[in-house]
């Protein structure tokens, strides 16, 4: 007879994998709003899906609930929300338009790149999480990516700027992002910021105040933010690039 253990063993938890669903669901929305050339609705939905894939891992840890299946689930929407939405948005908005300039197979080839790094990316972390470094990440994470893309779509958007007007900067950005996931640039992840700790007044003013800015324009801030996360781990690579090389010189002196 099974015991009540084996039994949940074989059944699932609801309410993370609630979340992911909202999030799996936010991703197929945003490619058939793509599709339906509802671009800022598309934009929005990508950052949405961000929300709900960075709340369920929390729920679930919070409530006890994590299991193998949640961490699968977790990963396969991963690839539909910031693997496969971003890059079928960037071509319907503006890859698509590549025809135009007869390099028509650049654009699918373009968005293709980006998903194909999106999904190595996340086999390579589910891979190494074990291994990996708690306070950095190995490559640009896909929802960063797929931020970056997103925040490009909706910033254009809310300034009249149409996609085909923006072609080669798009497939620019496209390629980056894809190249960038599947590098070993290493990503500060915030993983080790204590936040069950106490803070002082002053941080959690900081705190408002970034709310506060991010509202004043979100397409254009998250659309900066992202970016500049994207750009702070070449800067951090180089500099630790240059710092190493100092080290050497140095010993090759001293020797």
């Amino acid at each position: 007879m099974e015991t009540d253990k084996q039994k949940n063993r074989r059944g699932i938890y609801l309410l993370p994998n609630m979340i992911t669903t909202a999030g799996l669901f936010a991703g197929f929305y945003s490619i058939v709003a793509a599709m339906n050339g509802r671009f800022e609705p598309a934009a929005v939905a990508i950052f949405i899906a961000m929300i709900m894939d960075g709340i369920d891992g929390r729920v679930a840890r919070l409530t006890n609930t994590q299991s193998e299946f949640g961490i699968q689930y977790d990963s396969l929407s991963d690839m539909v929300c910031f693997g496969l939405a971003p890059a079928l948005v960037m071509y319907e908005w503006s890859l698509q338009s590549m025809v135009s300039v007869g390099w028509a197979k650049l654009g699918w080839l373009a968005a293709f790149i980006y998903t194909a790094s999106a999904a190595l990316r996340l086999a390579r972390f589910n891979a190494q999480v074990e291994t990996s470094e708690k306070a950095y990440f190995r490559g640009l994470p896909s929802p960063s990516a797929a931020g970056v893309l997103a925040g490009l779509v909706w910033a254009a958007t809310d300034l009249g700027i149409a996609g085909q007007d923006l072609v080669y900067l798009v497939f620019v950005f496209t390629i980056a992002m894809g190249l960038l996931m599947v590098s070993n640039i290493r990503y500060f992840s915030f993983k080790e910021f204590g936040f069950k700790n106490r803070v002082s007044f002053v941080a959690l003013l900081l705190v408002v105040l970034v709310y506060a800015f991010a509202s004043i324009d979100p397409p254009k801030v998250l659309f900066a933010g992202f970016l500049i996360y994207a750009i702070s781990g070449i800067v951090y690579t180089l500099i630790g690039v240059r710092a190493r090389r100092k080290e050497r010189k140095r010993g090759e002196r001293g020797g």
